[in-house]
Formats: structure tokens, C-alpha cells, sequence
């Protein structure tokens, strides 16, 4: 069993950065950046909770998908930037969308989320006959913790939302999910700090003692070496499960961490550029969203037709990476 994208909704802030907008706060110019990213400009929510875009997003995939919320009955939200450490982004999206009778639950998988997140949807789809339609979300407000001195990595990212309604069908399916704990440390921002007043002396070795409270610290080298091996190495594995090769497949999503990660890693595939799609020039890294907002523009664009098969191919933070292989 696998599933179909019903419907698909997107939703970026106004604020929109440009390369040159970053001389305010760093030393870098546009050539700098873009030769080294393929980046040119993203999204900043500013005040925007991110639930907020993650609502926007959900509530045009559910008009697009032609439903009724209430019929939906689980939302998967997934984020590494949530408002709140509770309640979950899912609850609240759930009450913003109407989604009344869903179950509801954030997955953090940081880059790779939204293929976690699907294919989450699709195993409780095949164990749960009452199980009609999962919303599934990625919403992401990395502008909170980026560390804005930092010239290698503020100029990488940026904010947005996007989702899918998913239905179970018979159409293609595979999928890898994967994680390498050993690479934790190279992609970092710590969240919470110990309160004054329960602090004591402790011999407990903190793992990232140089990692500041809100701020991303990333070691670049790491991330790509293992982003290049990465991408393959999902598609492979989820494709082998079903007998398919590189050829069968009509368009490949990445996530849109780097074009030069995306070009090395269809080198070693040995596909052409021309298969990827790639919108991280006008959005820029948004960590889970990036996926889903590449796809639902492809979509809405006619690039991407019902019935092409394509493969969805995540990594980041954790390390996590994952794939997804499925008949749109």
C-alpha cells in the first residue's frame, strides 16, 4: 500500500532578504554568497510564529484537497523551531485548521523532517482502517537562532511552511529512514539552559560545551561530506526496495541545504542536474520545510504531473536522512 498527495499548500513570509541585505550584519557581498550556495534570497518571518505559517500552509492543503478537516484524523506536524516547548505545533495547528477529531504530535527530525513525517503517515495509514486522511506539516522559523556575526552560516537559511493531506491508495511506495548519532555534534543550537536555581556542581561532560544558548553553530566540512554521501545513499536504499533503478524516476526533491550538495551528490548518482528540482535561490535552507515547498511549487507550476514517479530525499541535523519513492 502506498499513499497519494491529495492536496499540497505552501505559505513564506513577506519579509524577504536578499544576499546584499546581510552586508548589515556580516562581511559578505552577493557574489560571495551565491557562488558558494546557489542562494539568493529568502524569507524571514520576524514576529510570525512559526505555527502560524505551518496554519496558513495546512489550511490551503486542505482546501486544495478538497476535504473536509474534521474528516481528518491525525496531524503530524514537524519542526526544529518550535514556538513553544508545549503545547505542541500540531495541537495548536489542529485547533487553527478546524481539524477537530485528529490526533495530533510534533516529530523533530530537523532537515529530514517532513520525509519522516510522511512516511510516519503512511505506516499508521496501513495499520489504522478508521484512518482516513494525516495532515502533515513542516514549519520552520530558523531566523530565531541563527547567530547573525556568523558570515558561513546566517546567510543560509531561511523561514516557511508548507503541507501535505495524505490518503492511503494503491499507488508505488518505498522508503529508508536512517540517522548517524555519532555526527551530532556538527550541526548544533541548544535550546533550553539550567535554571540558577537547581544548578550544582556536577562531573556530567556536556557534549557541546561551546555551543551557545539559541544560536546554530555548524561545521560546514562535516555537514557536506556527509549531505553528498547522504543523498544518494537514501535514494538507493528506499529504491532497492522496490526494484527500481535512477532511471525509472521522473523528478528527485531534495532538501535545499546547498547547490553544490545537490550537484555533487547527482554526480554520484549519475543523473542530470535537469531531474532536481531545486527552489533554494528564492527560499534559501528552511531545514523541513525545503522538501515541501520545492514539491508543492513544482505542482503548481505543472512541472511535476499526476502519475510521474519522484523521489523525495532529506538530511541534516542528528545526523538524519531519509527517502521516500512514490507515484504522484
Amino acid at each position: 500500500m502506498g499513499i497519494n498527495i491529495l492536496g499540497m499548500g505552501r505559505y513564506v513570509p513577506e519579509q524577504k532578504l536578499n544576499n546584499d541585505d546581510f552586508k548589515r550584519f556580516v562581511e559578505t557581498n552577493d557574489e560571495w554568497i551565491t557562488s558558494r550556495t546557489g542562494i539568493r534570497e529568502r524569507r524571514m518571518a520576524g514576529w510570525e510564529p512559526t505555527w502560524y505559517m505551518g496554519a496558513q500552509a495546512s489550511k490551503k492543503a486542505i482546501e486544495a484537497a478538497g476535504i473536509d478537516p474534521s474528516e481528518i484524523g491525525l496531524v503530524i506536524s514537524c519542526s526544529a523551531t518550535a514556538d513553544f516547548n508545549c503545547p505542541s505545533l500540531s495541537c495548536i495547528i489542529q485547533n487553527e485548521t478546524g481539524a477537530v477529531n485528529a490526533a495530533a504530535f510534533d516529530l523533530n527530525a530537523a532537515c529530514t523532517g517532513f520525509v519522516y513525517a510522511a512516511d510516519t503517515a503512511h505506516r499508521f495509514l496501513m495499520t489504522d482502517d478508521s484512518l482516513k486522511y494525516v495532515l502533515v506539516v513542516a514549519n520552520e522559523a530558523l531566523s530565531r537562532f541563527l547567530d547573525f556575526e556568523d558570515r558561513s552560516s546566517c546567510i543560509l537559511f531561511g523561514d516557511g511552511a508548507a503541507a501535505a493531506v495524505i490518503e492511503k491508495s494503491d499507488k508505488l511506495y518505498a522508503s529508508h529512514l536512517g540517522a548517524d548519532g555519532s555526527g551530532a555534534g556538527y550541526l548544533v543550537s541548544r535550546a533550553m539552559k539550567v535554571a540558577s536555581e537547581v544548578a550544582v556542581e556536577s562531573d556530567f561532560e556536556d557534549p557541546f560545551p561551546d555551543v551557545p544558548l539559541h544560536k546554530l553553530q555548524q561545521n560546514g566540512k562535516e555537514v557536506y561530506k556527509f549531505a553528498v554521501q547522504a543523498l544518494p545513499k537514501s535514494f538507493e536504499l528506499a529504491a532497492s526496495k522496490v526494484g527500481i533503478t535512477k532511471d525509472d524516476i521522473d523528478w528527485f526533491i531534495p532538501h535545499q541545504a546547498n547547490v553544490r550538495i545537490i550537484e555533487t551528490a547527482a554526480k554520484k548518482l549519475g543523473v542530470p542536474m535537469e531531474k532536481f528540482i531545486v527552489t533554494l535561490d528564492h527560499y534559501g535552507n528552511t531545514s523541513s520545510a525545503s522538501i515541501p515547498l520545492a514539491l508543492d511549487e513544482a505542482i503548481e507550476k505543472g512541472i511535476i504531473k499526476r502519475g510521474q514517479k519522484i523521489a523525495l530525499i532529506g538530511f541534516g541535523a542528528g545526523l538524519t536522512y531519509g527517502g521516500i519513492i512514490l507515484e504522484y
